[in-house]
């Protein structure tokens, strides 16, 4: 048996073609019994089967393998080993199995476990009683801990599933009931045979429920399953799912293929959500959506979250990735899609403008040397987790958004729909989906691809114009401001004074020229555009900010879209681009901190809510390191930031207007919150004073949703050791409120103090029994920059316990990164290492490594800002600057 350990994949010789899998939990005791037979494909002799299992009891003198080949021949277990290192099983037979089918039978136990991952336990409160759920979460590599199997995507089959449950209970999975028969008090489910599919998107559900139903037009029957007493809450998505099904059958020019459609929230859920096939599991914050208490941020994500997963029925499920080298086929794909989606649902969202914000997020993780490319070698299942990240995801959807608009989108919608039809139950790679892209559009898609996907990182583009040229030259951005040697095929577009002189082309090599006069054409000159500054154009690259790669401009043409965005010229797209680039540029010490406050300056009559999003986000950034670069300099920053947001604030007011925006709404939370964590008094005041009424009255119109977060933020900024009313009044709403949502917001707040203390008091809270887990890191995330070093020493004192909770699953890596990334210094990198020198695992590696790069780049813009002579000046001129 020993030639089989330590292998990171299964090996060939067999394979499944259908599982007979009868599940029986217990919710009392967390433990289930389990019963499997497998019809194997042999497709060479042997006297072993591997397949994949963990912390499951194997009844030996149950398993056997009967042959359909040699005369029903049955095969008894010589020998069974559970190699618990490696998560697989090892049979060894009485006999040579012989090329042919045959069936393998196994029975076992297994535990209902508390790490939200394999067959787990799950506690929902009915009528003020706790009361147990058996919930499967399988993705990337956990349907081993429920039974055995050979689980990589590739090893696709049927299932046949039968579950045996009290009679009072609910038993879902993907596939409709077929049949209940009744044995005293359990309740024998069988559910109709799946279509083929990978084990990680197998699904048992068994638990108490309230549902809504519909179903769309062609009669698929769709359901939102909850918690008894919130079947009201599921009522927004089962909209959005009824009329995202509909979409994607024209989308993709292919039906759904299940006859039915359940959606889950789940109390206790490591992920946002799971696309498992028909039967959808959700966190209840990306599923549930109650009128009174959600605020639009969480509306949109209801719909983006509940797009996505239903994306992935096509791309994921139907369709499905070769091996977790490909994942960036589902995630990627999946994120874009629902933006299309969203985009199509509700069009007033200005869904594709936000889409810049997933852009960002990826831009942000590929600038490290530490990052990975998107198609990224996979050894071990341990090593799945940490590529569920912003490169499969976003870098992932950002790509395909360059893509689609270079090709075109009917060109892409046509080519994807080709792709569906041509894979559909089978596996695929990359290649299979450029090879189509290419086939349909003429392009050469895989050459101009292949150089996003198959290497790490993303180009600056530099753009210097000399005479009547644009010298254009193509470097690898890295946040640490050194420069990698990567090189792409850059779908460049740019436009001259207007969007009506836009040009298109390729940068197939490091450098090439561009004359201006073939941009402006014959009604254009060199000279009118060099005019005096009242006349004078400009020229923006990467239009829309459709292109994953950021732009550098000289000096005067960075001066001419300044004067772009004062005037109002660009579009919120592009002004989004230039901000953030700017920002990204300055934090790799390729921009001065004064150059990028003066640029944010121009920003002073912004109203569109992605930009000041966004700003909101840099200025948070920017004061963190001045508090450690020049301390004496923080009030006049603040007060620089204070004078901008206050603008669109008092524009906004603190309560919804008749017949407002969606976006409105989003921006009236976050700059609210803004002010108050830059201690704006007015904004303050005026929050405590609303939150005070908020606890006499849960219903009261003066704290709406959206502005909920801003209050306990506030609150938040004036609690100490001495003065802890604020402290324990929001601890009563976390108490009061059976909303998941609302929970979060209080999380998220409880930490956003300026006494280290009371930090030290809500990060404690966080891993209590209060809190579930998957929620804990919400507190850690939202730390204020006075809290840093006691969440760094809570995470020390605590990490044994953190081990126990959450193993190796994707959480952890999330506290690492939360505690870590906001240093500044090289000393306390070499602390950091240290520590988890003796500590570090295969499944945080990766994540370790990212945290400590981005400790080291914040200390290196923190010396770069100390060495700026003229930044004192500067900074005190902006602050007293009246907009």
């Amino acid at each position: 048996m020993e030639q089989f350990k330590r292998q990171p994949r299964l090996p060939k010789f067999a394979n499944p073609r259908r599982y007979d899998l009868t599940l029986q939990p217990n919710l009392d005791s967390c433990k289930f019994n389990g019963s499997v037979e497998i019809d194997v494909e042999i497709v060479s002799d042997t006297r072993f089967l591997v397949l994949n299992a963990a912390d499951l009891a194997i009844d030996r003198d149950s398993v056997s393998f009967k042959s359909r080949t040699t005369d029903q021949e049955e095969f008894r277990a010589l020998g069974v080993e559970l190699v618990e290192e490696d998560e697989i099983l090892v049979i060894e037979f009485d006999g040579v199995i012989n090329v042919g089918e045959g069936r393998l039978r196994i029975q076992y136990q297994g535990t209902l476990n508390d790490r939200m991952k394999g067959f787990y336990r799950s506690v929902c409160e009915i009528n003020g009683e706790k009361r147990n759920m058996a919930v499967t979460h399988f993705e990337p590599a956990d349907a081993r801990l429920c039974f055995p199997c050979w689980d990589e995507p590739a090893m696709k089959a049927t299932f046949k599933i039968t579950v045996v449950v009290p009679s009072e209970l609910r038993a879902l999975s993907n596939m409709p009931v077929v049949e209940e028969q009744m044995e005293g008090h359990l309740k024998i489910v069988s559910f109709q045979e799946s279509p083929i599919m990978s084990t990680y998107l197998v699904a048992v559900i068994v638990g108490l429920f309230d549902y809504v139903e519909d179903q769309t037009s062609d009669g698929v029957k769709v359901r939102v399953y909850c918690q008894v007493g919130k079947g009201n809450q599921g009522k927004f998505a089962l909209h959005v799912a009824v009329r995202t099904l509909d979409l994607y059958k024209e989308y993709f020019a292919t039906p759904y293929s299940l006859p039915k459609l359940d959606m889950v929230a789940i109390p206790d859920f490591a992920f946002g959500a799971m696309e498992n096939y028909g039967l959808v599991t959700y966190r209840e914050t990306a599923l549930l959506y109650d009128d009174r208490h959600s605020a639009a941020a969480n509306k949109q994500r209801v719909a983006t979250v509940v797009a996505h997963e239903l994306a992935h029925q096509w791309f994921g499920n139907l369709v499905t990735m070769e091996w977790w080298t490909h994942l960036w086929l589902n995630e990627g794909f999946a994120t874009w899609v629902s933006y299309l989606a969203a985009d199509n649902l509700f069009p007033e969202w200005n869904i594709w403008t936000q889409f810049l914000s997933v852009m960002t997020d990826g831009l942000r993780l590929d600038g490290l040397a530490e990052s990975h490319p998107i198609e990224v070698e996979i050894g071990h299942a341990r090593e799945i987790n940490e590529i569920f990240d912003a490169i499969s995801y976003r870098k992932g959807a950002s790509i395909i958004q360059m893509l689609q608009s270079y090709l075109g989108a009917e060109c892409f919608q046509r080519s994807l729909a080709s792709y569906i039809r041509r894979y559909a139950s089978l596996n695929a790679k990359t290649e299979d989906l450029w090879a189509v892209l290419e086939e349909e559009s003429g392009e050469p898609v895989n050459m101009l691809m292949n150089s996003w996907t198959k290497q790490k990182g993303y180009p600056l583009v530099s753009v210097t114009m000399k005479d009547h040229k644009l010298e254009l030259e193509q470097s690898q951005f890295l946040s640490s401001g050194a420069e990698g040697d990567g090189e792409w095929i850059v779908p460049l577009t740019l436009f001259c004074g207007s969007y009506d002189t836009r040009k298109n082309f390729l940068l197939q090599k490091k450098k090439a020229d561009l004359d201006i006069t073939d941009i402006l054409g014959t009604s254009g000159t060199t000279g009118s555009f060099l005019g005096n500054v009242n006349q004078r154009k400009w020229i923006k690259l990467n239009v829309n900010q459709t292109g994953f790669y950021r732009v550098k401009y000289d000096d005067e043409l960075s001066s001419r879209l300044r004067y772009a965005i004062e005037g109002n010229f660009l579009s919120a797209a592009d002004r989004f681009g230039i901000l953030d680039d700017s920002f990204a540029l300055c934090m790799a010490c390729k921009l001065s901190l004064c150059s990028l406050l003066s640029l944010l300056s121009a920003y002073r009559e912004e109203v569109e809510y992605t930009v000041l999003s966004r700003l909101i986000s840099v200025s948070s950034k920017i004061t963190k390191i001045v508090a450690d670069a020049v301390p004496e300099l923080l009030g006049y920053v603040k007060q620089f930031f204070i004078n901008i947001f206050q603008h669109p604030a008092e524009k906004l007011g603190w309560e919804p207007r008749q017949g407002e925006s969606h976006l409105d709404a989003l921006l009236r939370g976050e700059i609210m919150t803004a002010l108050a964590i830059f201690g704006h008094d007015d904004t303050q005041n005026e929050a405590v004073k609303r939150f005070c009424a908020f606890l006499e009255d849960r219903n009261t119109a003066l704290l709406p949703p959206d502005t909920r977060k801003a209050a306990y933020v506030a609150v938040m900024q004036r609690v100490s050791a001495s003065d802890r009313w604020g402290y324990e009044a929001l601890l009563r709403v976390y108490r009061e409120s059976d909303l998941s949502q609302e929970k979060t917001r209080v999380l998220s707040s409880l930490t956003n103090c300026p006494d280290p203390d009371i930090v030290l008091e809500a990060l404690d809270f966080s891993l209590s029994s209060e809190v579930r887990s998957q929620d804990a890191v919400f507190g850690l995330a939202a730390v204020s920059k006075e809290g840093c070093d006691t969440a760094w020493k809570w995470l020390k004192d605590n990490w044994d316990q953190i081990v126990k909770i959450y193993g190796n699953g994707f959480l952890i890596s999330r506290f690492i990164s939360a505690v870590v990334s906001p240093f500044s210094s090289h000393e306390k990198a070499a602390e950091v290492e240290e520590f988890f020198a003796s500590r570090s695992k295969t499944s945080i590696e990766r994540t370790l490594k990212q945290s400590l790069e981005r400790v080291r780049i914040n200390a290196n813009w923190v010396r770069s800002v100390r060495e700026e002579n003229s930044l004192p000046e500067a900074v005190q001129e902006l602050a007293y600057r009246k907009y």
